[in-house]
């Protein structure tokens, strides 16, 4: 597995069935992936979950990659 990235930004785009994330590290490196319609729900309500969550205390950095 690669080491963990920090965001700098994503960018969506609709491909014709499917949508286009573009995930771009600070070190200006580009992921894209395409993800479906149930894919973008599924990935929307976990982050709506753990922003709804009450916070962890802070650590050293960045939370493990699922």
């Amino acid at each position: 597995m690669s080491a963990i990235k920090i965001l700098a930004r994503i960018l969506t785009a609709r491909v014709g069935p499917h949508i286009e994330l573009a995930i771009e590290a600070e070190s200006g490196e580009i992921l894209k992936v395409l993800a479906t319609q149930d894919q973008i729900d599924r990935l929307v309500d976990e982050l709506e979950d753990i922003l709804n969550s009450p916070a962890e205390p802070e650590d050293d950095g960045p939370p493990e990659a699922a």
